[in-house]
């Protein structure tokens, strides 16, 4: 992270100072071409950039992780590892990057819709119960001071804490269909992960043959 953040600050920052010291800024007026072409161009610029640097931390956590943790090596080591595999199977990986744009894209709709839904669902009792709680607190003669405000402080982070909890619980599959995702591709391609999720069976012990 550290590292992409410098590399971004360093593409934003050299065309910016280049343009401050051309006096691009402090003279607009005569250099409109040159700041929209070279804002766009910056623009593009940063979008392949983002990209790139999405793509290589995908890699890392799926493919580089693992090996990491299985073998205790470094993350230079495990992409010294990966890029042979990346090199001779590249349809192949890229084929996985692109299906998990497209499978992130729909879970991020449908989960979506699925979360406002419940969030609805769930804002309609507590406000409910909000609104006949003031109503009846008037009734009752009840005014705004530090306790009624103590309580009404704590029944909103009670509302809060189950909206949140309701939209984790929602995201869950999403959550764990991912890692699997990831895991199960690059097993048949990592023996040593391949092991641990399915480990070969045991030989069997000889059988003393039975006399004849």
């Amino acid at each position: 992270m550290p590292a992409s953040l410098g590399v971004l600050l360093i593409v934003i920052g050299i065309p910016v100072a280049g343009g401050a010291l051309l006096g691009w800024f402090t003279h607009a007026g005569k250099h409109v071409l040159g700041l929209v072409l070279g804002g766009v161009t910056l623009f593009l610029l940063l979008m392949v950039l983002l990209v790139v640097i999405g793509v290589v931390h995908v890699m890392t956590k799926d493919f580089v992780v693992p090996q990491m943790a299985l073998e205790d090596i470094s993350a230079l080591e495990g992409w010294r590892r990966l890029w042979p595999h990346l090199a001779a199977e590249a349809a192949g990986y890229a084929g996985y990057i692109g299906m998990k744009i497209v499978l992130a894209i729909g879970a991020a709709i449908v989960f979506g819709i699925i979360s406002v839904i419940a969030f609805l669902v769930l804002l309609i009792p507590i406000g409910g119960v909000g609104v006949l709680a003031v109503l009846g607190g008037r009734a009752a003669g009840w005014d705004w001071n530090a306790y009624t405000i103590a309580v009404a402080v704590v029944c909103g982070c009670v509302a809060l804490a189950m909206l949140i909890f309701a939209m984790a619980l929602i995201s869950v599959p999403v959550v764990v269909f991912f890692p699997a995702y990831a895991i199960y591709f690059f097993a048949p391609r990592y023996p040593a992960l391949a092991a641990l999720l399915g480990p070969q069976p045991a030989a069997a012990e000889a059988r003393p043959e039975a006399p004849a």
